[in-house]
């Protein structure tokens, strides 16, 4: 009979399996109207241990604490050979304390690698410690993004040794609306703030990064480590220690487009450092401005080190700090809080730019002109709205 017994609990543990583990989690089917339900520690830990269900859909349903979870504990969702390709929606919820520590590992991050189709939104993660210094890709997200992340942010701590990032390690997806805070760090090259490197298809737009950036190597930067991608509307404040180009903003930036960016703050390097971007090798940069003090020994300029690229209609502020080595246009701070500077050099002030005249620097508009809904679209909506509103306050 107990021969029995355990005959029968196998094949229904092989049904289930084979069934997409049905019943798990805390609900739902995984489909894109009832997606898994995750309200729990060990919900999140299950998703990583089930890669049958990578290319499913998940919604959280509660903050999760992460604390119990260890070393090398955790599941990370996602790798290489089984991508997690489906959607997980945080639903605006945070995940606190995730950490990973381990040695030699590559891949890290809450997931480890996303595939083309992978979606992550609408998710917080706070106090985060990843910590693999022999690890490449290493972040506190991501590890590998080819998927589209939208409205996440990390705070905390990520330190591996090559590609590694506050957000992301390495990033040949989609990145929007998103931001990190905290300490980053590496030994070898493409170490920043937000995202260690930007591939060739990887796209930035509406993100920054606030904190300390440091790399003994090569590209490291307040944001971005090396970029190939492209880059826009973005921001880095942070305080950056680096080798070999090293910038606030982006340290490399080798055939990339950088539009519509700033950073403020302060840069320390070796060779190749600049205020915005240490070394434009063959990119672009348009529209962008810094503040920073910069502190190099070779070809170091205060907004960009060394450029073999395009610099236009840039700026950065020759108080501030940084020598200049006739890259970009040194203004006094007077003039850099002035909106005219930047007008008459075809910013746009209407949907992307604004500024506190005379008191502030320009800054990015959170939301376009006229986006009163705030849902990111000037459209026929927002006019309703404003019609309405009209109406409600006429006498």
């Amino acid at each position: 009979m107990a021969g029995r017994k355990s005959i029968l609990v196998f094949a229904v543990a092989v049904l289930l399996s084979a069934c997409g583990w049905a019943g798990a989690y805390s609900g739902g089917t995984g489909e894109p109207n009832d997606p898994y339900l995750i309200a729990t520690a060990d919900d999140l830990n299950d998703v990583g241990d089930h890669p049958e269900d990578f290319n499913k859909c998940f919604l959280m349903v509660a903050d999760i604490n992460l604390a119990d979870y260890t070393g090398t504990q955790f599941n990370i969702i996602g790798r290489p050979d089984t991508r997690f390709s489906g959607v997980f929606d945080g639903n605006d919820h945070k995940i606190w304390n995730f950490s990973f520590s381990s040695f030699g590992r590559n891949y890290i991050g809450l997931f480890g690698y996303v595939g083309s189709e992978g979606q992550i939104k609408n998710l917080g993660m706070e106090s985060v410690d990843v910590n693999d210094v022999n690890g490449s890709r290493i972040g506190g997200l991501v590890g590998y993004n080819r998927g589209t992340i939208t409205n996440c942010f990390c705070s905390g701590s990520v330190t591996g040794y090559q590609c590694v990032g506050g957000l992301v390690a390495f990033n040949n997806g989609s990145i929007s609306n998103c931001y990190a805070i905290g300490r980053i760090s590496g030994e070898e090259y493409s170490i920043g703030g937000l995202v260690g490197y930007n591939f060739y298809d990887g796209t930035i737009s509406n993100c920054y990064a606030i904190g300390c950036v440091s790399g003994t190597g090569a590209y490291t930067g307040g944001l971005v480590g090396t970029n190939d991608g492209t880059i826009s509307n973005c921001y880095a404040t942070a305080s950056v220690l680096g080798e070999d180009d090293t910038a606030v903003l982006v340290g490399h930036n080798c055939h990339g487009t950088i539009s519509n960016c700033y950073a403020t703050g302060s840069v320390e390097g070796n060779w190749i450092t600049g205020g915005l971007v240490g070394h434009n090798c063959f990119g672009t940069i348009s529209n962008c401005y810094a503040i920073a003090s910069v502190d190099g020994n070779y070809y170091t300029g205060g907004l960009v080190g060394s450029s073999g690229g395009t610099v236009s209609a840039s700026f950065w502020d020759i108080e501030a700090g940084g020598p200049d080595n006739g890259i970009g246009t040194p203004l006094p701070t007077e003039q850099m809080q002035t909106g005219s500077t930047f007008t008459d050099a075809g910013w746009d002030f209407i949907e992307i730019w604004d500024i506190g005249e005379n008191q502030t620097y320009p800054f990015l508009r959170k939301y376009p002109a006229g986006d009163i809904n705030h849902d990111d679209t000037a459209n026929f909506i927002d006019f309703a709205i404003l019609a309405n509103q009209w109406l409600q306050n006429t006498p």
